[in-house]
């Protein structure tokens, strides 16, 4: 873990009126490093995704991103600092077509707070990166199936040119060999030296692509270690993972 995370929680609590969902949450993502946020549907996963982009009105607690403290800032204002969010439910344009959809999350070009060049992302290199997407330029996003959207919303995030990606449940309801690709593209964007906070309730996937591990239950963090230590205690899997 670098001195300055990426990205930094410091005792984050959000509410939805008056029901508390997180509790106090600490948590780090360093620069090039995948981090998985696991835990049973309703643990509060999406919710920390929501509170870090500013979607909770009611939340407490720092969150600093890249070197600021964007705790007070607006959605869109966190976004165009650089902080990419693909949320579970995907969202695309259902009437706009895959090469239209990726122009409306197009961003400028950014850079790390150390002044070095974040990775900058084209049609063309994610249409690389997702081939499936490459051979349905023009396809409408309303005739796409559910693993394509995926693709295209993840591929619409980094037109954005994020420095970080917040991916909510991205293994969720999509084919076996979508998962895989996914897999694979996720260790290839962490090769580019994008960080990524990955909602999950897959161990297998989890493991495939991650660093380290954050594991929630009832909006609080029971446990924190490796990916492989995870992968190994059955008991913290029985616990807080298995349905």
């Amino acid at each position: 873990m670098t001195t300055d995370p990426m990205l930094k929680l410091e005792s984050l609590s959000a509410w939805y009126g008056a029901a508390r969902i997180l509790y106090d949450l600490d948590l780090e993502v360093g620069r090039g490093e995948v981090v998985a946020l696991m835990g049973r549907n309703g643990a509060g996963k999406s919710t920390t995704m929501k509170a870090i982009m500013g979607l909770i009105a009611h939340r407490t607690g720092g969150v600093h991103f890249n070197g600021r403290d964007i705790s007070r800032l607006k959605p869109f204002e966190i976004a165009r600092l650089g902080l990419g969010f693909t949320p579970e439910d995907r969202r695309i344009f259902v009437d706009l077509t895959v090469i239209e959809n990726l122009d409306i999350g197009r961003q400028p070009t950014r850079q790390f707070a150390d002044g070095h060049p974040a990775p900058a992302w084209t049609p063309e290199k994610l249409f690389a990166l997702f081939p499936n997407l490459a051979e349905m330029p023009n396809r409408p996003g309303g005739r796409m199936s559910g693993g394509e959207q995926q693709m295209l919303t993840v591929a619409r995030t980094l037109m954005g040119n994020p420095l970080l990606v917040l991916l909510d449940e991205p293994s969720e309801g999509v084919a076996p060999v979508i998962v895989e690709q996914m897999a694979n593209t996720i260790v290839g964007l962490k090769k580019e030296g994008l960080s990524i906070l990955l909602s999950e309730q897959n161990v297998h996937f989890a493991r495939l692509v991650s660093d380290r591990v954050y594991v929630l239950e009832k909006g609080q963090i029971r446990w924190h270690g490796t990916i492989s230590d995870l992968a190994a205690n059955a008991e913290i899997q029985r616990a807080y993972l298995a349905v």
